[in-house]
């Protein structure tokens, strides 16, 4: 074995305890010196000696079997040692093949003793023995958790006293366990804050009283667990000490958790004669110790939400031995607190009352903090006014009585007139400053028993109760006036006016929707009629509503399936009689309605928004129709009338430029009609977008010229062609003076301003001679032809023509 001798050195230097073992015989042929130490033997005896004869148990011998075999080059294991001296040890084995030459092997054993780990494990497993006797052991319940306040252990009397049921005994479950006893407790919420509170200071002791539902009281006291210094957790014991408050020498004994406590807490005797109280008490109430003398719990507190007596109290407490509820508690000074009270009974072993105690707490902040809820929840945080929830429930309140007393009540729609333009000018914190400057006007015409609510942006409804048509009138007036009074906001005086739609009960509905709804309804009318109005409902009026929306329905419906056509009524020079132009006319045939007059559903149109998609498709379609004349050489210019809202529209520039280029138009053959008032409304931007047109080459026509807002600044300043005479003007000519003067007028305005002017209604000769002897360049009418479809109009300018170029 002199190959081994140079291994011997490094064997001894290692702490484990190391065998060579000869793979053929499981000999042990080296070992170091703290093998030898391990086994109580010397060197000697050990070298050559087989490692069977140091197996301790029969599965040993089964191990080096598999270690000769060579089924891993290293295997782990624990097992036990026979010592020289005969006794056992157990130990961790691990065995690695080693080659230390080519035809030299051996079996690498290093050991370690686990005989100290087991010592220590097994007085482990005595010392919790030992707790676990200790706290069975004890009278008081202890509960101990960890820094989380997970639930490491508790001992049986914790559960008798919690009465944890045993199913959350034997089936570990923190939460379900926490829970219960947060159940179990009066007051669930204050139990759980103050657990909370506790868990939060983590190096503090604590001692204060728990109450149970069932009537028992518990003193609770808490220390934090420490390891090394540190907190690991938290050991809370529980102890009845219900007889011990019902006896008055054990009563001393509690003195400095009774003291100490947050919660205000009373103690009375049999009949609530108060026997003491601690500092929470006096402070909570203003009462000191000796001004309480002779007086009953009775005297102090009593329920908030119903008439409660004494004899009332007693039965309550002699059948559940404790009450819990809000109570008025009574100060010193003579004003109420809101508090929530629980009253619990103590009895005595014979059942005998001995004392009450109460417990108070200040509900005075819950309370405000309640009502700023409340208010959020039924109030306009802007104006301070009840909202659509609070108006709702007082509406149906409203229904409810007067159904029952055969009375009237009012509900009124308000809507304030172009607040828009209040927004869009000065901004929305100056129009919030108008909205409660108008709340406030509201709030001071109506009624105590009236409620006024803001349903959003510039919506008001005002609850007139118990009135007739009448008596809301009366009110709706004087709201009216107050409102026309100038406001000031900001040193800037504006008048704000309103609309106004009444509904009354039951006339005009029966629940709040309908009433609501038809105010609603009266209150557009009131704005058709010229605003800063008041309109009763009727029926009509919903008539009316319905048959918008149904046209409305059917317009668009219609729209898509192809239902609209074009028809053109020709424009005619004067001095030639020759077809100039023709303007397109819309025309709609429904095959539920028939055919329906644009006097009817063009107002519909604008006043859905409709009107934008529909005059985008009328422009469309006359610029493809008048390319397709322009195409087979016809000279003519294509009017088409365009809306407010569809002038108004942000891509109204680039809708004409791209209906032109879609169809190859050449600019000066589409011709766009506009009123004046859409040229006077925002003249700045109107200007801007006049000059775009005006750059692309269109053509720009006044409409009803003499029925709006005549003007020569605007005249001066816009880029505009031509001026269209009002028909109203030309069916007294020639032998009405007035509209002989207003034609007149007109023309020669034109003429001065080198415009071109066109007469439209123009039916007999009469009135064609009159207005050519006036210098007027165009007209339209029936003395020519009505309006046509596109294919009559082209077969008429080829009659007039001769030719067609194609």
């Amino acid at each position: 074995m002199m190959i081994l001798r140079p291994w011997q050195a490094l064997l001894d230097g290692m702490i484990e305890a190391v065998w060579l073992i000869d793979p053929i015989e499981l000999r042990i042929v080296a070992a170091n010196q703290a093998a030898t130490a391990m086994l109580k033997m010397d060197h000697r005896e050990l070298i050559g000696k087989s490692v069977v004869d140091l197996a301790a148990t029969p599965e040993d011998q089964f191990f080096w079997e598999d270690v000769a075999a060579g089924f891993s080059n290293t295997i782990y294991s624990e097992t036990t040692l026979l010592l020289n001296d005969g006794t056992t040890i157990p130990v961790e084995r691990r065995v690695t093949r080693a080659t230390l030459s080519v035809d030299t092997v051996f079996y690498l054993v290093a050991i370690t003793s686990k005989a100290e780990q087991r010592r220590v494990e097994q007085e482990l497993e005595y010392l919790l023995a030992e707790m676990r006797a200790t706290l069975e052991s004890t009278a008081d319940g202890i509960l101990v958790t960890d820094k989380k306040g997970r639930i490491r252990s508790y001992n049986q009397r914790f559960a008798e006293l919690w009465d944890i049921p045993q199913k959350l005994m034997t089936r570990r479950n923190d939460v379900a366990t926490l829970h219960w006893m947060a159940r179990q407790v009066l007051d669930s919420a204050a139990y759980q804050s103050r657990i909370k509170a506790i868990s939060d200071s983590v190096l503090d002791e604590s001692r204060d009283i728990v109450t149970l539902s069932n009537g028992t009281i518990l003193e609770r006291v808490s220390r934090p667990q420490l390891a090394r210094g540190q907190p690991i957790g938290r050991v809370y014991s529980f102890r009845d000490i219900t007889q011990q408050l019902a006896n008055e020498s054990r009563l001393q004994l509690a003195a400095e958790v009774f003291d100490a406590s947050i919660e205000a807490i009373c103690v009375a005797g049999p009949t609530g004669v108060i026997a003491t109280v601690n500092p929470s008490f006096e402070k909570l109430t203003g009462f000191g110790s000796d001004s309480l003398a002779s007086k009953t719990i009775w005297d102090l507190v009593r329920a908030a939400k119903h008439t409660l007596v004494e004899h009332d109290l007693r039965e309550t407490l002699s059948r559940t031995n404790a009450w819990e509820g809000e109570v008025y508690c009574r100060r010193h000074h003579g004003e109420d607190l809101i508090a929530q009270a629980s009253i619990v009974r103590v009895l005595s072993d014979e059942q005998k009352t001995l004392h009450h105690i109460v417990f108070l707490k200040d509900l005075t902040e819950k309370m405000a903090a309640m009502q700023r809820i409340e208010e959020l929840a039924y109030g306009d945080a802007l104006t301070g006014l009840p909202n659509r929830v609070l108006l709702n429930e007082r509406i149906d309140h409203s229904i409810s009585l007067c159904a029952r007393e055969n009375k009237t009540f009012a509900v009124v729609f308000v809507d304030l007139d172009r607040f828009k333009q209040i927004n869009d000018s000065l901004g929305h914190d100056f129009g919030d400053q108008v909205l409660v400057s108008v709340a406030q006007r509201i709030r001071n015409c109506l009624r105590g028993s009236d409620t006024a609510a803001r349903l959003g942006g510039d919506e008001f409804i005002f609850l007139l109760h118990d009135t007739d048509a009448q008596g809301a009138e009366v009110i709706v007036q004087r709201v009216m006036n107050r409102l026309c009074e100038p406001i000031i906001v900001d040193n800037l005086k504006l008048t704000v006016t309103g609309s106004l739609g009444i509904a009354l009960y039951p006339l005009d509905g029966k629940t709040k929707e309908d009433l609501i709804k038809n105010a609603d309804t009266a209150m557009y009318q009131a704005k058709e009629r010229g605003r800063a109005n008041f309109r009763f409902y009727q029926r009509q009026m919903n008539i009316d509503s319905l048959s918008r929306i149904k046209l409305d329905t059917a317009m668009r419906s219609d729209l898509e399936a192809g239902k609209f056509k074009l028809q053109y009524q020709p424009q005619v020079d004067i001095p030639s009689g020759r077809i100039v132009g023709a303007e397109a006319l819309l025309r709609w045939t429904s095959k539920e309605l028939g055919s329906v007059s644009p006097a009817y559903f063009i107002p519909v149109a604008e006043e859905t928004g409709f009107i934008v998609p529909l005059g985008q498709w009328v422009l469309n379609q006359a610029a493809e129709q008048a390319a397709r004349w322009q195409a087979k050489g016809l000279d003519l210019v294509v009017a088409i009338n365009v809306s407010a809202l569809q002038f108004q529209s942000a891509s109204f520039i680039d809708d004409v430029t791209r209906a032109l280029n879609d169809v190859g138009l050449e600019p000066h053959r589409l011709e766009l009609e506009l009123t004046e008032s859409i040229l006077i409304q925002h003249l700045d931007e109107t200007l801007v977008k006049l000059e775009a047109l005006a750059g692309l080459g269109v053509r720009i026509s006044i409409d009803d010229f003499g029925t709006g807002y005549s003007s020569m600044g605007y005249l001066k300043r816009f880029p505009v062609h031509k001026l269209k005479i009002d028909r109203s003007f030309i069916t007294g000519l020639p032998h009405d003076e007035s509209d002989y003067a207003i034609t007149q007028a007109i023309v020669s305005m034109g003429l001065a301003l080198r415009l071109q002017v066109i007469a439209e209604g123009v039916e007999t000769e009469l009135q064609k001679s009159c207005l050519e002897q006036l210098g007027c360049n165009e007209y339209q009418g029936f003395l020519m032809s009505g309006a046509v479809d596109s294919q009559r109009l082209e077969k008429m300018l080829i009659e007039e023509n001769g030719t067609l170029t194609v």
